[in-house]
């Protein structure tokens, strides 16, 4: 059985995999045996991403690339395919959030976070795909969140992206399941990451962040989330393990959908 999770000979583009839950995934796939690929909208952050796969012992290929820029991915796309392989997972995790009261919200920040959350997924798609059909076999790994079910307070331009990254998840497994590429996504739950770091500060007085109270309550495994509870479900969404797993977000989020809270 073990073979069918083996990602031997493999190449794995991990977009905005510098840091956190990226970087972990993309550690988990290399250790399965891919090649790892990645890639930053900024010099700083390819820069940061060697230094970290380099520290982590993962000869990974790193690209400037900003992902809501079609033209960029394309040529970052036929660079790989050129000078590494055929790119035989995708995982479209780079993303940003924003929290701001929606009224407060400026458009162009609204649309900033749908272009990276959403835009960018699909045109990484669009990139890969037609050599996915050529070779009659793929991977794409959509990045989702809990908030692709539920809303929150501050979050609506993030919510509707990853809504929408649900949906577009599984119209690319309706398109392309029959060329063999299985489209699925994972969502995090809340997860210890340096993004997430401001939300689990100890108070002046000792006490937890309040947020941070408010998410081990919600959650039945009583804690965050780390980047590598995301290293096992991500293995197995990239191999053949999964070949018939289709159009499916795998929540890896300690419970929290399936909770409606402790009584008061």
């Amino acid at each position: 059985m073990l073979v069918n999770f083996s990602l031997e000979g493999k190449v794995a583009l991990v977009t905005g995999g510098v840091y956190g839950i990226g970087f972990a995934i993309a550690k988990a796939l290399h250790e399965a045996g891919a090649r790892i690929v990645f890639n930053s909208n900024t010099q700083s952050g390819v820069d940061m991403g060697y230094a970290n796969y380099k520290e982590a012992g993962i000869d990974a290929k790193g690209y400037l690339c900003d992902v809501t820029v079609e033209e960029e991915v394309k040529e970052m796309v036929a660079d790989i395919e050129k000078n590494i392989g055929v790119i035989d997972i995708l995982v479209n995790n780079a993303g940003i959030i924003k929290r701001i009261p929606m009224t407060e919200m400026d458009v162009k920040e609204f649309r900033q976070v749908v272009d990276i959350d959403l835009i960018g997924p699909f045109i990484c798609a669009k990139a890969v795909i037609p050599s996915m059909i050529k070779k009659g076999h793929g991977k794409i790994i959509n990045i989702c969140s809990m908030m692709s079910e539920l809303g929150r307070e501050t979050v609506s331009a993030y919510a509707a992206a990853k809504g929408g990254l649900k949906m577009l998840t599984r119209n690319i497994c309706s398109e392309y399941g029959e060329h063999n590429i299985q489209c699925n996504g994972i969502g995090p739950g809340y997860i210890a990451t340096p993004q997430t770091a401001p939300l689990r500060e100890i108070q002046p007085d000792g006490s937890r962040h309040p947020f941070d109270q408010f998410i081990i309550a919600k959650t039945p495994a009583a804690r965050w989330g780390t980047p590598e509870d995301l290293m096992g479900p991500a293995v197995f969404l990239a191999s053949d393990a999964s070949n018939f797993v289709n159009g499916h977000v795998l929540y890896v989020d300690g419970g929290i959908l399936a909770y409606i809270g402790k009584q008061p």
